[in-house]
């Protein structure tokens, strides 16, 4: 009988090998690579799953994670939502299966992407305990819960069931998970609590009950009843798509006109559009895209290029926003009481290899924040919190490029994580985030992304700097002010009682010595509603001309309240008045009111002026150059033929 070659015997033991079966022996490379972190990344699956599913079905989420110990290594985790549930047939799928998702293929913002998560939660719960996951899912139309226990057949990447039974649940509508799982559960940093902490700063909208195995349970409550607008999901671009993805996508394609298979198959491609791809590619537009071969296809995928196409729609995004940033804020890090909260920042749309993406920005200051360590960073992707892997995530790099000693923090060699007593938060939202890996732990450091992440930073970083220049000069000048104001009058009575004359009128004399104009603003909070006051005087010997310039929060402002009316109103929020010329030692209000931000919802606006030399300036900063307003004045613009110089003119 002839000898075996190795070769031979060599093939004999090569088999496809089925991804759960892969993940079983690699399960590190989903973030269960140390007994801390699977606890940790398998709470993170099954809240991100709960969240994603409530969004997706417009209830505000009322999530429980409850943590018991069974013995020193062992736990018994269990997350419960109330989102829509799963259909019966659907139950074992979803979660015996890896790699088995809605979301993969869906070219919108979600948490979840590739299906590996709350079913890699079980399969590593399985691998560690040897014991089954229990599943109870209840839809709307159900009078009664659907519960089943499970395992993963790894072979087949199979779910495999053990039991199934109905349950009574008060629930009207949700899905319940619970697993064995080894771990190891810790307080401080990168643990649970801080997790959740973290996902409540950013989803305000949700409430969130945590019973861990030692100590008290925590309820993060829900304070705003606002949840964020659905993003829509759209067609890849064609800036986005790989040369071996366009041929799938071709040979996939129910159409039989390769402009109809571009304009149906790729956002932002017209009939024009299609027609003109075809005619830089040179490829007849007739063809069928099923026998489109590789030399075409490469003509294809450079007229892409070549051919203007609109970037990316944006409403696959559903960005956090300013207000419920502030919200989330202000809910769990108020009670270190900070000194100020920099108003958010969104940054427009921006997009990377054909993904749309946003990043936000949102900074607190002061206060009982430590300022002897590095500023702490909250870092989010598609509203989820990043824990692990800081140094490698373009969030982290982002901010170590700033320099942010010029917005008043220490920055030892001007680079590296700044120090003080701050907290800087940075979400990036995209149809597709680029995770360094699958246990989503860190962004890769794409260059759009980095240079976005910096820009919002720097916008929300001169706010900052703003309110630090603010409160140390208007410390400086009152205290001037002060001295001014009590030693004059004195002076004035003793020369008048000297002479024998009445006391005369120093108003000018104070005025010409303090030589500012001074803004001060003004908030109450009264019956719901933050009425703002802002009062411009002048304490120059001069009569001043001036645009005064704010931020306003569009979706809380009652214009009905603005007074005067603002020169001019954007979309943005941005608003200006041209003030009438303000004679020495007199003032100039403009008032407006504020409703259902919440008590601590808004404390100081960003206020900026044009038209005079900011150095006289106490109470606003200069107008940054990028606002482009209509309204802005230069220094002494007396503003030939506008109608409200021309008023004051007449009124002499």
């Amino acid at each position: 009988m002839p000898r075996q070659s190795f070769a031979e015997r060599l093939a004999a033991k090569q088999r496809e090998i089925s991804v759960s079966e892969f993940f079983e022996r690699n399960k590190h490379i989903l973030g269960f690579d140390s007994a801390t972190k699977a606890l940790l990344t398998s709470v993170k699956e099954g809240v991100d799953n709960a969240l994603d599913a409530c969004q997706e079905y417009g209830v505000l989420p009322d999530l429980l994670v409850q943590i018991d110990r069974v013995d020193r290594d062992e736990y018994h985790l269990v997350v419960e939502d109330n989102g829509p549930g799963i259909v019966k047939r659907q139950v074992p799928k979803v979660f015996g299966r890896l790699l088995y998702g809605s979301r993969f293929h869906t070219w919108s913002q979600t948490r979840g992407q590739q299906g590996l998560g709350i079913s890699g939660a079980i399969l590593y719960g399985q691998i560690t305990t040897g014991k089954p996951a229990v599943v109870r899912s209840k839809t709307a139309q159900d009078d009664v819960a659907y519960q089943i226990e499970l395992l993963i057949d790894t072979k087949r990447n199979r779910p495999q069931v053990l039991k199934r039974d109905f349950q009574v649940w008060d629930r009207e509508h949700g899905t319940r998970v619970e697993t064995h799982l080894r771990g190891r559960f810790i307080n401080g940093r990168q643990s649970v609590m801080e997790y959740l902490r973290a996902t409540a700063i950013v989803n305000p909208y949700a409430r969130i009950v945590f019973q861990p195995p030692d100590g008290a349970r925590r309820t993060f409550d829900r304070v705003s009843s606002e949840l964020p607008r659905p993003p829509v999901e759209v067609k890849p671009h064609p800036y986005g798509v790989e040369l071996g993805t366009l041929l799938q996508m071709a040979k996939e394609s129910s159409h039989r006109r390769l402009t109809a298979f571009l304009q149906s198959d790729f956002s932002r491609i017209s009939s024009r559009v299609a027609k003109e791809i075809c005619r830089e590619a040179e490829v007849p537009p007739e063809s069928h895209p099923k026998n489109l071969n590789l030399s075409r296809a490469k003509r294809i995928h450079v007229a892409f290029r070549r051919v203007k196409i609109m970037a990316p729609p944006t409403d696959c995004l559903s960005p956090i926003g300013q207000r419920l940033i502030r919200t989330g804020l202000r809910n769990v890090v108020g009670s270190l009481r900070p000194e100020f909260y920099a108003p958010p920042v969104t940054r427009p749309p921006a997009v990377y290899g054909g993904h749309p993406f946003q990043a936000e920005v949102g900074i607190v200051y002061g206060g009982e924040l430590p300022g002897d360590r590095p500023v702490e960073i909250l870092r989010y992707a598609n509203r989820a919190p990043l824990l692990y892997q800081q140094g490698a995530c373009a969030t982290a790099q982002a901010i170590e490029s700033v320099d942010w000693r010029r917005y008043g923090l220490e920055q030892r060699g001007g680079r590296g994580m700044p120090y003080g007593p701050a907290i800087i938060l940075v979400h990036v939202c995209a149809t597709r985030v680029p995770f360094t890996s699958e246990a989503k732990e860190a962004i890769s450091p794409i260059p759009e992304i980095v240079a976005e992440i910096v820009r919002a930073l720097q916008e929300s970083g001169r706010r900052l700097r703003s309110h630090m220049n603010k409160k140390a000069r208007r410390a400086k000048t009152s205290e001037k002010f002060e001295i001014v104001r009590s030693v004059l009058p004195l002076m004035a009575e003793k020369s008048a009682k000297i002479t024998g004359r009445p006391p005369p009128d120093i108003t000018r004399t104070i005025a010409k010595i303090m030589n500012v104009i001074w803004i001060d603003e003004r908030v109450v909070f009264e019956d719901g509603r933050h009425r703002v006051r802002v009062q411009v005087y002048n304490y120059t010997s001069a009569r001043k001309r001036l645009a005064l310039h704010a931020v306003l929060p569009l979706d809380a402002l009652d214009e009905a309240t603005v007074q005067p009316a603002p020169t001019q109103l954007r979309a943005d929020g941005k608003a200006s008045w041209k003030l009438p010329w303000i004679p020495p030692t007199e003032k100039v209000v403009i008032a407006f009111e504020l409703v259902g931000l919440g008590r601590r919802g808004y404390e100081e606006g960003d206020l900026f002026v044009s038209g005079v030399p900011t150095t006289q300036v106490v109470g606003a900063e200069p107008l940054p150059g990028d606002w482009d307003l209509e309204a802005t004045l230069s220094e002494g613009d007396d503003l030939p033929g506008d109608p409200l110089a021309e008023e004051v003119a007449e009124s002499g």
